[in-house]
């Protein structure tokens, strides 16, 4: 069996490189205030993922892969 961290790749689509990266995000249009969902970002893809979930108003936090506790 595989560990959840070895199978933690970014969310960006065609991306198979393993997650650094915790992005919590919200759609208030759709979730419960309290709700959280997440994607999962490379060092590369970072900064493209939180700028398309923050333009929409999305984005509520990052967090290092590492720290993360769901």
């Amino acid at each position: 069996m595989t560990s959840p961290v070895n199978d933690a790749i970014c969310s960006a689509k065609g991306c198979r490189v393993a997650a650094s990266w915790v992005l919590v995000w919200n759609n208030p249009k759709v979730h419960t205030p309290e709700r959280r969902k997440t994607w999962l970002a490379c060092g590369e893809h970072r900064e493209y993922l939180e700028q398309f979930l923050g333009v929409r108003g999305f984005l509520k936090e990052v967090v290092a892969f590492t720290d993360w506790r769901p």
